[in-house]
Order: C-alpha cells, then sequence, then structure tokens
C-alpha cells in the first residue's frame, strides 16, 4: 500500500511539474531605417583621397595685357536693334540654339513688330531626337554630341514649330540652371549600346531617348494658350511667327570650296552635312556683315572664341599683333588657323549693333555663354572686325539684307 501511495504521489508531482504552460505570444523582431555609417571606413577613404589626389592648381592660359587700350565700356555707345535681354544656356551646348533664336526674336520685331520671347529647348527637344535618327540611319556613323548649327533651328521650326519661352522652359521646379551633362551621357550611352548590339530599331531610338528627354528637361507642350488663344506649335508658328525660314541664308568664307557655289561647312556640328552654305571670299564676307548690320538687320555669327585676344573680364575680342598684324589677315590666314585647328566652329553669337571707333567697325555682341557675364555688360562682348575677320566662319541673315551678294552666285 505505501509503495503504491508513494507511486501515485511521484505521478502527480511529475504531472505538475510538466503539464504545459499557456505559451506566450512569439517575440517579432521590428525593422527601422538609419543612415548607414562606417565613420572608421570614411576616415580612411578620406585619408587615402588626400594623399593621391593631384595639387589643385589653377589652370593658366595667355592672353593679350588688355591695359592701356581705349576700348568701347559700355552697350550704349553702340547703334542698336531690338533684341530681347541676354539669357544664360547654363552649362550645355546650346549657344547655336541660343544665338539663332535671339537673331530670329529680332526678326519677328523688324518684320511684324511684336516683342516674343521664344523657347530655345523646344528646338533642344526635337534636334536631340533628329540626331538620334539619323544616328539610326547611318548605323552609328553620324554625330551625337550637343552642338549643332544654325540652320538646324531652321529646320526644327520648319518640321515641328516653336513654342513661347513660358510655355516650355526645359527646367524642373527649383532649377535654376540649364544642365545637360547626365542628360546627354544617358542618351549617348543609350545610342553606344544600341550600335554595339546592332538594334537598329527606330522606333525603339526614338521611343527611349524621349523617354530620357522628358526625364530631365519635361515633356513638350502638343497645344498650349497664348493671348487667350489656343495653338499647336505649328499653328503658333504659321499664325504668330509668321517667319519664312527659307529667307534665311547661311554664309561662309572658307577657300576649303570654291567660291560663289553652295558648299560643305565641314564641321563636326555640322552632324547632318549640310551643304547649304554660300561661299564667298573673305571681302564680300566682311561687307555683308557691315552693310546688313548698319542697314538695320541682325544675324547670327559663329566660329571660334579661344583666342588670347578674347576675354571676358574686358569683354572684348580682338586680334593681337603678337597673333598677326591686322594687315596681313586674309583667306589665307583663316584658311591655315581652320587646317591646322587653331580656328574651330565652338560658339554662335547674336551681332545686335555697332559703332565706328578709330577708323574701325566694332559689333556689340548678345552673347548666352557664361564668360559673357563676368564683365559690367551682363550678357554681352564688343567684338573688333578683325576678330571677325580672322576668327568668325559663317553667318545667317534674312535675304533681303545680302541681295547684292546673293546676285553675284552662278546658281
Amino acid at each position: 500500500m505505501r509503495i503504491f501511495t508513494k507511486l501515485f504521489i511521484l505521478f502527480i508531482t511529475l504531472s505538475i511539474v510538466y503539464l504545459p504552460a499557456k505559451a506566450d505570444e512569439p517575440k517579432k523582431d521590428k525593422g527601422k531605417i538609419i543612415e548607414s555609417k562606417n565613420e572608421f571606413w570614411d576616415e580612411i577613404k578620406k585619408s587615402v583621397e588626400d594623399f593621391e589626389k593631384d595639387e589643385d592648381k589653377p589652370r593658366k592660359k595667355m592672353v593679350m595685357d588688355f591695359s592701356g587700350y581705349d576700348f568701347p565700356k559700355s552697350v550704349k555707345d553702340f547703334k542698336t536693334q531690338w533684341h530681347n535681354d541676354p539669357v544664360s544656356q547654363g552649362w550645355s551646348g546650346m549657344c547655336w540654339c541660343y544665338s539663332t533664336t535671339s537673331m530670329l526674336e529680332s526678326e519677328i520685331f523688324r518684320i511684324h513688330k511684336k516683342k516674343i520671347k521664344l523657347s530655345e529647348l523646344h528646338t533642344i527637344y526635337w534636334e536631340y531626337v533628329e540626331k538620334a535618327m539619323r544616328f539610326v540611319d547611318e548605323r552609328g556613323n553620324s554625330k551625337f554630341a550637343e552642338g549643332s548649327q544654325a540652320n538646324a533651328v531652321l529646320r526644327i521650326w520648319d518640321k515641328y514649330g516653336c513654342v513661347p519661352a513660358n510655355v516650355y522652359t526645359g527646367l524642373k521646379k527649383g532649377q535654376t540652371h540649364h544642365c545637360h551633362q547626365k542628360m546627354f551621357n544617358e542618351m549617348n550611352d543609350f545610342l553606344q549600346s544600341v550600335k554595339k548590339s546592332n538594334m537598329w530599331n527606330k522606333g525603339i531610338v526614338k521611343a527611349t531617348i524621349r523617354q530620357i528627354l522628358n526625364k530631365y528637361i519635361g515633356r513638350v507642350p502638343k497645344n498650349f494658350k497664348y493671348e487667350g488663344k489656343e495653338y499647336t506649335p505649328k499653328q503658333f508658328m504659321d499664325e504668330v511667327v509668321k517667319l519664312n525660314m527659307d529667307d534665311y541664308i547661311d554664309v561662309m568664307s572658307l577657300k576649303t570650296s570654291d567660291y560663289w557655289q553652295k558648299a560643305l561647312y565641314d564641321v563636326p556640328d555640322n552632324w547632318w552635312r549640310s551643304e547649304r552654305y554660300n561661299n564667298v571670299p573673305l571681302d564680300d564676307f566682311m561687307a555683308a556683315i557691315k552693310k546688313a548690320v548698319k542697314n538695320g538687320y541682325t544675324m547670327f555669327i559663329g566660329g571660334d572664341v579661344s583666342e588670347p585676344g578674347y576675354e571676358s573680364h574686358a569683354e572684348v575680342a580682338v586680334v593681337p599683333t603678337f597673333d598677326i598684324p591686322s594687315e596681313y589677315i586674309d583667306e589665307n590666314a583663316r584658311l591655315l588657323r581652320f587646317m591646322n585647328g587653331a580656328t574651330t566652329d565652338d560658339h554662335g553669337i547674336h551681332i545686335v549693333g555697332w559703332m565706328e571707333k578709330d577708323g574701325a567697325t566694332w559689333f556689340l555682341i548678345k552673347d548666352s555663354g557664361s564668360g559673357s557675364r563676368n564683365g559690367n555688360n551682363k550678357g554681352y562682348y564688343f567684338y573688333h572686325e578683325d576678330y571677325i575677320k580672322l576668327k568668325m566662319m559663317n553667318f545667317v541673315v534674312h535675304k533681303s539684307a545680302i541681295e547684292d551678294l546673293m546676285k553675284k552666285f552662278k546658281n
């Protein structure tokens, strides 16, 4: 009996000890977002970078000593034609578009007495699309870069129209300056991948290029309101701007081709290989510029701005005698510099005025480049006629300004 009692007590005891208790809720771990930090790695990285980086030396270049010269000092010294205030192209290669758009705005006023500020970025958008399409057509053997030519604006407006500046700025909210490096690199990387993979599908390429453009500078408008009326870009071009793009003539002066004929301007930014440039002797080139500007026209002009006589703080462009004396500037001097690469087609500007000083013609230049903002006359330069004679390669102007010149052409 005692044994049975002891066994019963042991059973009850073990039952109590091992009786399952009500389980607690399992603990769940939680996550949170923190800033990734590794302070010692940051210390290592900074130490290595400080040790390996090159000494940041300021860039130096040779320029003319401008002290002691009686150069023009103010925009007010010039006889000017109406033009919109200078605007900056930011960190981009859009000078060709800014200068040509500015010239066409002045033309709208000259012909129709309307003051309109137009969008450069609408033209830029479609120019990139056109570049990409030619890249496909040429199987990658067409230049894809930021630069272009003045007559590209004429071609784009004819095909796609144009819009007021406030309708399409190409700037994101809070952005004050254009910067197209990331956008261009993304488009270029994509096109190079197309070339590498031999994927020449124009539909896919066009759609992708437009997606990239939309991301960085926004979608171009299909229609918009201007002074209470709705327009498409083409309608706005035809009904408000009312300029005939065929009225604007490209003129160049280079002995690379025969004079008094149309010729190819053989520079990288002429990426579609246009041969619409009317090639004339240098004396005729200069005479046409002076006559047009003095008769109330403005014009696009393009060429080289990297000379020692070109300095943004002095606001002038001149040819120093240590480069070449004035009396030796001729067609051969131009050709030499163009052929050896000393003269390049690197900037487009807008001539908006002129003055006579010390027996020479000076030109008032409206410029969208950053250098034009370093002096007292923000957005302007003063060009001596010798600089244009030596370093400016081509211009675009309304045909009525150069009727005598055009009569000399064989065709």
